[in-house]
């Protein structure tokens, strides 16, 4: 599915706001953590630390949702979720975070979350009516 944001709708997943992510937990209660996340040709990406709880839920259910709330807009993005270790997907991550955010800390252990949004729900005027 390709999700069309309007023009406010990039700049609100492009500006400064942290989001959270929430995955699946074991026992089958929702975690909710605060990332930072970009989205980037369709695709979120989140880094964090390989064994993570967020990452084995990951890689136990493969379902998410990034939702970002600032004032009175929201977005939230959710569908299949997978995470990488490949050396050049986590550098591309990194490098998007550092675009938005700040440079991360060197981290061996880091990986990338990348989700493929399958639905999104947002305030008017994020989203392009398709």
């Amino acid at each position: 599915m390709s999700i069309d944001l309007t023009p406010e709708g990039f700049t609100f997943v492009t500006d400064r706001h942290l989001a959270t992510l929430s995955t699946m937990g074991p026992g089958g209660l929702i975690h909710t953590v605060a990332v930072g996340f970009t989205w980037h040709d369709g695709v979120v990406r989140v880094i964090t630390r390989d064994g993570s709880q967020k990452v084995r839920n990951i890689e136990r259910d493969g379902l998410a949702t990034v939702g970002q709330v600032a004032g009175p807009q929201w977005l939230s993005l959710a569908g299949r979720a997978t995470v990488t270790r490949d050396p050049d997907a986590i550098a591309r991550a990194v490098e998007l975070y550092a675009g938005r955010y700040r440079q991360p800390q060197p981290n061996p252990l880091r990986v990338a979350i990348e989700l493929v949004p399958e639905r999104v729900l947002g305030s008017a005027g994020l989203i392009a009516a398709s």
